[in-house]
């Protein structure tokens, strides 16, 4: 099932963005004329190997059906509706710092569908703290999202280090999201609780993805990411081949157009003016991180502002908090609202969003200063 919804956002959304890419690429080619290698060059062929194992590795474990038992476990043992909403605020975090934000929804989204049946206001806003919940929690490690992936291989941070200058945005913005579950959950008991039948778990497939995991990084960390990527297709054919089919690869190719379009971009004198000038408001990178996030997202506001500056940790934190707000600041804002399948939700949405991601800077602006 997570594959399924996987696959069709995937077709619905990311095809378009790679056409979009495609059509914003060749005009951009006319006119800056960049040789072949520049635009290869351009391209973070490492971000892009360690993201192709990564995703690997998370279609393992996601079809494993162990992520989906623990999650039904935990959220069917829940008396309230605050209650659960603290658990699955938290739960979608740490999820979301180990098996990246999207695998995180495509988790719990399904799980809440099916616990909540038959109360569109409680659901909506579980979906809503959900997509807060990968957003914070992703900020944590450098596989938590594409952005801190991307920022990670630029970066001279090892993991612990990446993830040590992350703890107290990660943490700020964690307790931001539980500090608001009282304002939008009452502690009414749950009345209307179904039951989540019990998901058969592939342990061969869930051993080998959680075995996966640490070798993978290790391995990337010291600089063997093509090898570390050919040990987890190896591992995964030899485990379960479905799952190499089950993959969004498309996604690797509008991450390779995306370095190239937003690379020629960096490149022309009045984009870099401008973001420097942003760049002088209070906050300096981070500020701009999170209002570039508002208008082109936070995955492709880290790739530009990447080839701007070396600040790595202002425009990870800038763009972590810009993954709040408008509901284009994060690709996990997006795929939350897609799979509640409630049209509904896009006012419900900002409403909760945007004087969060407020705070979220404020939180941000302060805990960079202690």
């Amino acid at each position: 099932m997570i594959t399924i919804f996987r696959n069709a956002l995937a077709r619905i959304g990311e095809d378009y963005l790679l056409l979009g890419l495609l059509f914003a690429l060749i005009p951009l080619l006319i006119i800056d004329q960049p040789s072949v290698g520049e635009v290869v060059g351009y391209v973070h062929w490492q971000t892009l190997m360690a993201l192709a194992g990564l995703m690997l590795l998370s279609a393992g474990l996601a079809s494993s059906g162990f992520l989906t038992h623990a999650g039904g476990w935990l959220l069917t043992r829940m008396a309230t509706e605050r209650r659960l909403a603290w658990v699955l605020v938290v739960f979608s975090a740490l999820l979301a710092a180990v098996v990246t934000n999207d695998v995180a929804l495509f988790v719990t989204v399904p799980l809440t569908l099916r616990l909540i049946n038959d109360n569109d206001r409680l659901l909506g806003r579980l979906v809503i703290f959900q997509a807060f919940a990968v957003n914070a929690g992703s900020a944590l490690t450098p596989v938590g999202n594409p952005q801190n992936l991307l920022l990670w291989r630029s970066s001279p941070a090892g993991f612990v280090d990446f993830t040590l200058a992350m703890l107290p945005l990660a943490g700020g913005l964690l307790l931001l999201v539980l500090a608001l579950v009282p304002l939008a959950f009452s502690a009414r008991p749950l009345l209307h609780q179904a039951s989540i039948t019990a998901e058969r778990i592939d342990r061969r497939l869930a051993t080998a993805a959680l075995i996966g995991y640490p070798l993978f990084l290790g391995l990337v960390e010291a600089g063997f990411a093509p090898i570390a990527v050919g040990l987890m297709v190896a591992l995964v054919a030899l485990t379960r081949r479905s799952v190499l089919l089950n993959v969004d690869w498309t996604l690797l190719g509008v991450f390779a157009l995306m370095f190239a379009t937003l690379g020629i971009i960096a490149d022309f004198p009045a984009v870099t003016d401008i973001a420097h000038r942003i760049s002088q408001l209070p906050g300096g990178w981070l500020t701009t991180g999170t209002l570039l996030s508002q208008v082109i997202s936070n995955v492709p506001a880290a790739i530009l502002l990447d080839q701007l500056t070396g600040d790595w940790r202002a425009v990870a934190w800038g763009v972590n908090v810009g993954g709040f707000g408008l509901a284009i600041g994060s690709m996990a804002n997006l795929i939350a609202l897609r799979l509640a399948r409630r049209p509904h939700l896009w006012g419900a949405f900002h409403a909760w969003s945007i004087p969060l991601v407020i705070a979220g800077w404020a939180v941000a602006m302060l805990a960079n200063d202690v």
